[in-house]
């Protein structure tokens, strides 16, 4: 299997179970600068809502050799609608269907959201060389716990192990190299936190000269 880049959707990977408990606050991340944002408050702000941009970074950089800060994809994914910033300054998203505009404008990626789709049929088109962004609860960074519900986090999907039949994928949210990067469960383990959505990403074909 081709190795792919991880990135979180924190700055300081190793540093996510401190700000997940909240002994540290995310804008003492020492890297926060990288992210975009042009402040330490920017980041903060964001960094718990653009799982879905780091999925994207990991994206770009696994198909295109092309690394972006996540808070810039952010703001770039903003303008389509992919996000909304509420009067109450709740911010909401990410939307996947500006989103997929947004990649098929800026990358030339073409993608489609999928609904009540078992990760078994998506088990199925990663074979065709197609990723997937997949909804789960977060809680998949423990999967031997029981979710509280499914959905409401992106996890980035990009292989499977055919002689275990489980999926491969990078978990932005992870707290621990194990959690975060090349995490193998059966399709029946991650069912338990997949909400049957998510956003499929068609593959372009030979991945060599994509770049504009």
């Amino acid at each position: 299997m081709t190795e792919v880049p991880y990135f979180s959707q924190w700055e300081s990977r190793q540093l996510v179970p401190d700000f997940l408990s909240g002994s540290l606050h995310p804008a003492a991340d020492p890297l926060w600068h990288l992210s975009g944002a042009s402040d330490r408050d920017e980041y903060a702000r964001w960094s718990s809502h653009i799982c879905g941009m780091a999925c994207l970074k990991m994206l770009l950089a696994h198909w295109k050799k092309q690394v972006m800060p996540t808070i810039e994809l952010m703001k770039l994914c903003r303008d389509y609608g992919g996000y909304v910033v509420d009067e109450a300054g709740t911010i909401k998203g990410l939307f996947y269907r500006p989103f997929v505009s947004f990649i098929a404008d800026r990358f030339g990626l073409q993608a489609e959201v999928k609904e009540h789709t078992p990760i078994e049929e998506i088990y199925e088109l990663i074979d065709q060389g197609h990723v997937y962004m997949a909804s789960v609860h977060p809680s998949i960074r423990t999967p031997e716990v029981t979710p509280p519900k499914q959905g409401g986090h992106l996890v980035y999907v990009f292989g499977r192990n055919d002689q275990r039949r489980e999926i491969v994928f990078h978990n932005p949210s992870g707290h621990s190299p194990a959690s975060q990067e090349n995490v193998q469960l059966s399709c029946d383990v991650f069912a338990r936190f997949y909400a049957q959505r998510g956003i499929l990403i068609k593959a372009p074909g030979p991945l060599v000269g994509l770049d504009e």
